[in-house]
């Protein structure tokens, strides 16, 4: 995994311990991932590194989530990959499709398959609009949420570190992206 790689899973990584509080949760847990592409691909690998307990992968194409399953149980064998939805409970749900760019998008599920109410957390790879519709819909449903502001965050964080050398300057950098994303 080349560096930007590397940075772009740690984003993700960093972004659901600190943006939704899974500090300790993440090993073990029950995640459904949306969205097998290469962001997708990128959670996958991460989420499976930390020992969570079973990854349910829904992609557009069903090729490309049986791939990306093939990956993880080579790297990660521990961990039990289902391709589609979870008939119970997950810990999370992340967004990783483009669906929620645009206020009119549906949701990026079936929900004749799954249910927002089945989530303990929300995390939507999505930055702009700050809540998307899947956002919306986790409030709702009392959800942990967080859009990908974060990862967006530290992966510019990451980046800086590395063609400097020097720790980045967090807190100047979150409210420079808050004032130029959201105005």
């Amino acid at each position: 995994m080349g560096k930007g790689a590397r940075a772009d899973a740690e984003a993700i990584d960093r972004a659901l311990r600190e943006d939704l509080g899974m500090e300790m949760e993440l090993a073990k847990a029950t995640v459904l991932l949306l969205g097998a592409g290469g962001a997708g691909r990128t959670a996958a690998l991460k989420l499976a590194s930390e020992d969570i307990a079973e990854l349910f992968l829904v992609n557009r194409t069903k090729i490309k989530a049986e791939t990306l399953a093939r990956e993880i149980a080579m790297r990660s064998p521990g961990v039990r990959v289902t391709i589609g939805y979870p008939a119970g409970q997950v810990d999370l749900v992340i967004n990783a499709t483009s669906l929620g760019l645009k206020p009119a998008d549906d949701l990026p599920f079936d929900k004749a398959q799954f249910s927002v109410s089945q989530a303990r957390a929300v995390y939507d790879m999505i930055y702009r609009p700050v809540e998307t519709p899947l956002l919306k819909t986790a409030k709702a449903a009392a959800c942990r949420t967080a859009n990908g502001l974060g990862m967006l965050l530290y992966q510019g964080a990451r980046a800086l570190e590395i063609w400097t050398g020097q720790a980045a300057p967090l807190d100047i950098m979150r409210r420079a992206l808050e004032e130029n994303v959201y105005g």
